[in-house]
């Protein structure tokens, strides 16, 4: 992956998380793989390493390549094509999954993964279609978001701010945000079963050390602090109440005690 021109140990932790994720997993060497939103490539990276040689990972993304910083998608992906490791990947961009033309023959992949990319979606309803309709195509799903039942202190800070862009994004139609809708575990749970998925193992994966949490905190209060006092479509209450939040978010940043929250993975078969 490429580096962090900014500070080197980013992609390192990055990548040390999605190993865990993996061996959780526990996906074979010579697997076929498909990953739904895989974004810059970190856990394409670490899946393409355990497959080895023999095996693939076909990677889509609904995003442009233009998106992200700061480094691009699509920068981020041909670096990691021009690596020993790139023969074994394929990368679609710009690939909505629900899209009718979107399709693979039955149990094409050994595995399907979902990696941090669900909190990404509109709805609830397009998380359950998009299981749905990935069902016939293996029998092995493999998942990981982040995990919004807060266990210490240090992680209410970025529990608060994706939970103020979860609130805001209700009242808007398009948006490339990182958080537009909030799944919490009991969500994604009921939504694998009702799209016929049975879950064989769940694990909380400590990913307080990862910098995503610092990088919410930051975002919500550059980017949406100036949204939201511009924001004439909210209610007035309702938009008070996220001004509030936005001040404990101030505070808690202020004193810079804060972690990021943990990672609830899971893998799950194709019912019968």
């Amino acid at each position: 992956m490429p580096i962090n021109e900014f500070d080197s140990t980013i992609q390192k932790v990055q990548t040390e998380h999605r190993l865990k994720l993996v061996d959780f997993w526990n996906i074979k060497e010579g697997s076929k793989v498909l990953e739904i939103g895989c974004g810059q490539g970190d856990t394409t990276a670490v899946l393409a390493y355990t497959v080895g040689e023999t095996g693939f990972v076909h990677g889509i993304d609904i995003a442009s390549p233009d998106y992200g910083s700061p480094v691009t998608l699509g920068n981020s992906m041909a670096f990691l094509k021009n690596s020993p490791l790139g023969n074994r990947i394929k990368v679609n961009f710009e690939l909505d999954i629900l899209q009718e033309e979107v399709d693979f023959p039955e149990k094409s992949f050994d595995y399907i993964v979902l990696s941090h990319c669900t909190w990404y979606l509109k709805s609830p309803e397009e998380f359950l279609g998009m299981l749905k309709k990935i069902k016939k195509w293996t029998n092995e799903l493999c998942f990981a978001e982040w995990d919004t039942r807060v266990q210490t202190n240090e992680q209410l800070p970025h529990f608060l701010s994706v939970l103020i862009q979860a609130q805001y994004e209700c009242f808007v139609e398009n948006s490339l945000v990182n958080v537009r809708t909030l799944f919490t575990p009991k969500d994604i749970q009921q939504i694998a079963e009702k799209a016929g998925f049975e879950i064989t193992t769940e694990k909380i994966i400590d990913s307080t050390h990862l910098q995503d949490g610092k990088w919410e905190i930051e975002y919500t209060l550059t980017d949406y602090k100036e949204l939201i006092e511009a924001a004439d479509h909210l209610p007035i209450k309702y938009k008070a109440l996220i001004q509030s939040e936005m001040h404990l978010l101030e505070e808690a940043r202020s004193q810079n005690k804060y972690t990021s929250l943990n990672t609830y993975a899971f893998t799950a078969r194709k019912g019968e």
